[in-house]
């Protein structure tokens, strides 16, 4: 199944136009013609089945058949990452995420950031290509990127909060703490790791520092093995 997404969708949508960009791909990549079926999400959970009524290669016009929303997931996930100071380590970590599983994602500018800008249109892209890609109808919200004592401020009323760090001190691995079916928002910083401060700081606000193995891990490494192992934990 190719899926595509289009935010402004809607429940009593009945014919959809597709942007010239995916119209050509429809017509002259997937040679799609009239009365063939496609598929749209909006990346809100539902998913629209649609016939081809002109398959123009400028203006491919759909007629939607049906729309489902999907189940829910039974639990949240927040990652809240440093960006690494190679974009591409970045973008490899939001489409993995994406394809596992994660809700949402905020990056975050701490103290040994070497990068302090993101690019937030891109980063969009690869998380709406990622959706796409493993056929999910929920497109994860990205948020501003935004400093870490900012972030602490940040009301978090659900689940459990985690940092995860590689100084010395009492930690439980993530495995070990995370429970099933419970929200979860997980700290983690930059290639030179938190600061002390910031890791006090975040244990005053409640954040349960954890281990995610004997490895000393890459940032973007990190966060994925974080959201695998929340994810194997709820299926």
């Amino acid at each position: 199944m190719q899926l595509f997404y289009n935010p402004s969708l809607d429940n009593s949508a009945k014919q959809f136009i597709f942007p010239s960009d995916e119209s050509k791909h429809i017509v002259r990549v997937l040679r799609k013609s009239k009365g063939d079926i496609v598929h749209i999400t909006n990346g809100k959970g539902y998913l629209y089945e649609a016939e081809i009524l002109d398959p123009d290669q400028k203006k491919c016009k759909a007629y939607i058949i049906s729309h489902r929303k999907s189940v829910p997931k039974r639990y949240k996930l927040h990652m809240v990452v440093a960006p690494t100071k190679m974009n591409d380590r970045y973008e490899w970590f939001l489409e993995k995420a994406t394809e596992i599983g994660m809700d949402e994602i905020t990056p975050i500018i701490c103290d040994h950031s070497e990068r302090k800008i993101v690019k937030m249109e891109r980063m969009e892209r690869v998380l709406q290509s990622a959706m796409k890609q493993s056929l999910q109808t929920v497109l994860p919200q990205l948020n501003p990127a935004i400093s870490f004592k900012e972030f602490l401020e940040t009301d978090i009323s659900s689940g459990f909060k985690f940092i995860a760090h590689c100084q010395e001190g009492e930690k439980m691995e993530l495995k070990r703490r995370m429970i099933a079916d419970n929200d979860a928002t997980i700290l983690i910083g930059p290639e030179g790791d938190f600061s002390k401060e910031e890791i006090d700081l975040a244990k005053d606000k409640g954040y349960i520092p954890i281990s995610l193995g004997r490895n000393r891990l890459r940032t973007e490494t990190a966060a994925l093995v974080a959201c695998t192992t929340v994810a194997i934990i709820n299926n």
